[in-house]
């Protein structure tokens, strides 16, 4: 496998999205990280930003580009020249919603691959969306329990503006 694409918000990048993208490294020749808008959300992070935070907690990996886009991921992995599609899941209900999302793809472009890595235990609920619920109460100690330590002053940093 020489090229494939792990999209998502990372908004912000936590230890589970982390965790993905290290052990897909490992089975890839390049790893592109794909970051998109989602407009179901309200982001923390303008798109750039967050393509800044991704790029450094992944600086020591050697494979891995980070980029935006904006549309269908399987519009942008197909651009990006890859075929295989990464794709990190949570809990069980993470599972209904992802294998929707791969068979509409598949429908899209019958030669996009799906690649599914489960989170590590430690990781299995982890998530953005937690991670924008805690912080405010949370110390930077507790925080680094979910994210890269060296993102925390940003998220701080955010959250006060």
């Amino acid at each position: 496998m020489k090229t494939a694409v792990y999209t998502g918000s990372f908004d912000p990048i936590t230890l589970g999205h982390l965790n993905v993208i290290e052990r897909s490294c490992r089975f890839v020749d390049h790893l592109i990280v794909g970051i998109g808008e989602n407009k179901d959300k309200f982001p923390l992070f303008e798109p750039q930003e967050r393509v800044a935070l991704v790029k450094r907690v992944t600086a020591d990996l050697k494979n891995v580009e980070v980029r935006t886009f904006e549309g269908l991921a399987v519009k942008f992995v197909k651009e990006c020249g890859a075929k295989v599609m990464i794709r990190g899941v949570r809990p069980l209900t993470d599972i209904a919603g992802e294998f929707t999302m791969t068979m509409a793809n598949r429908r899209l472009d019958e030669e996009l691959e799906t690649v599914f890595l489960m989170a590590d235990g430690d990781y299995a609920h982890v998530s953005s969306s937690l991670i924008k619920q805690i912080a405010p109460l949370a110390s930077d100690e507790q925080l680094a329990k979910f994210l890269p330590a060296s993102i925390i002053a940003d998220l701080r940093a955010r959250l006060r503006n």
